[in-house]
């Protein structure tokens, strides 16, 4: 009897050993709030209009699990899962149409920095939250802008690229780099198959999806660095989409197969009573479709102790032949701490498309071109 009880000991303190390398942790963000957008239609024919509640206005309402695992001598395993919830209408995780999710990696990472495979948010992810003054709120002016005029340095899912592989360094001094390579595996192919009429004879035919991979059409990089010191930031990205071919073109199309390049720079500086931002964007489209625009946009934070005012104005410039206008937006928001978790939040966004520029909004569907649109919204958002 006596045996039997040291060897359970045994066995438990084994098991708890083993348990105890690796540490996982679940985490997330419940958001939500009220918005009422609003805005003439084309030509001033009509009025678009929205009002009802929307998921993740001020952070995306998600749900997420990190962890990682020592394996000796400074290695250790790394994985998160994370996930989208909109939960305003029931969607997200475990939706109709499979997983809704944000990240999606595992790797390696120790002295020599981190190593990771899987869906990862690309370095203009992460520069652009930096330098937002609503931390890439989605009601943000360069957010919805960014992400509306197609952009992927943005703090939107444009931002998180699939079937990649990064490397990030360490922190050398306050500076930290970020490489990332996306396969496109989505590549068009050229194929023979037999004739009806002729079996003997093959034709070529194009097909889409058909199990070909590719490592060149479709495929993604990008560098970014930041540099932190004390009040001062800096972030620095380019990034490139290469032989662009959209799911459903042909792979023989006029319009597509080109590059798509990117770069952005921006910074921030915290003077404490306030905190100033500023960066700059340009977007290269070699395809036919020519999607060239250019965005900059200046921002502060002014903290009221628990409470803070967020202020935002930015421009998208269009250089697309017919379409070479501006659109302009502007946002005063305030955020209020009731604990360290929850945070009420308010804000009011103008913006204002000219004649030759497209529909941009911080809500879809209600901007129109030569018309302006004004949003107010309300929320809470609950971390844990």
């Amino acid at each position: 009897m006596q045996k039997k009880l040291i060897a359970l000991a045994v066995a438990s303190v084994a098991s708890g050993a083993a348990f105890a390398q690796t540490n996982v942790t679940m985490y997330g963000i419940a958001d939500a709030g009220y918005v009422y957008s609003q805005g003439d239609g084309v030509l001033g024919v009509g009025t678009n209009k929205f009002s009802g509640i929307q998921s993740g206005l001020l952070s995306g309402s998600r749900l997420g699990f990190r962890g990682e695992e020592a394996l000796g001598n400074g290695l250790k395993a790394v994985f998160t899962l994370e996930y989208s919830l909109n939960i305003d209408n029931n969607s997200g995780v475990g939706s109709t149409g499979g997983l809704n999710a944000r990240q999606q990696f595992v790797g390696l990472a120790g002295g020599f920095g981190q190593i990771a495979l899987g869906r990862q948010y690309s370095p203009g992810y992460m520069a652009t939250v930096n330098n937002d003054p609503a931390g890439g709120a989605a009601f943000e002016p360069q957010s919805y802008m960014t992400a509306q005029a197609g952009n992927t340095i943005t703090p939107n899912s444009g931002a998180r690229w699939d079937n990649a592989l990064t490397y990030t360094t360490p922190n050398w001094g306050g500076f930290t780099g970020k490489a990332i390579y996306s396969f496109g595996e989505n590549s068009s192919c050229t194929v023979a198959t037999p004739t009806v009429a002729n079996p003997g004879a093959t034709t070529t035919v194009t097909t889409l999806n058909d199990g070909c991979v590719s490592t060149t059409d479709n495929s993604r990089w990008a560098l970014g660095a930041n540099f932190a010191a004390g009040a001062f930031n800096v972030d620095a990205v380019y990034q490139v989409r290469q032989s662009v071919m959209p799911v459903g073109v042909v792979s023989n199309s006029a319009l597509w197969g080109d590059d798509i390049a990117e770069w952005y720079i921006g910074g921030s500086f915290d003077l404490k009573f306030v905190k100033l931002m500023a960066s700059y964007q340009d977007q290269n489209d070699k395809n036919r479709i020519n999607n060239d625009n250019s965005t900059w946009s200046l921002g502060a934070v002014i903290p009221l102790g628990n409470a803070a005012i967020h202020l935002a104005w930015a421009q998208t410039d269009f250089d697309q032949g017919l379409v070479d206008g501006k659109s302009n937006g502007a946002m005063i928001a305030g955020t209020y701490a009731m604990s360290k978790r929850t945070t009420a939040y308010a804000g009011y966004v103008w913006n204002k498309n000219d004649n030759d520029s497209v529909g941009l909004g911080p809500v879809g569907g209600v901007g129109a071109p030569g018309e302006t649109n004004n949003t107010f919204l309300a929320g809470i958002r609950h971390s844990f």
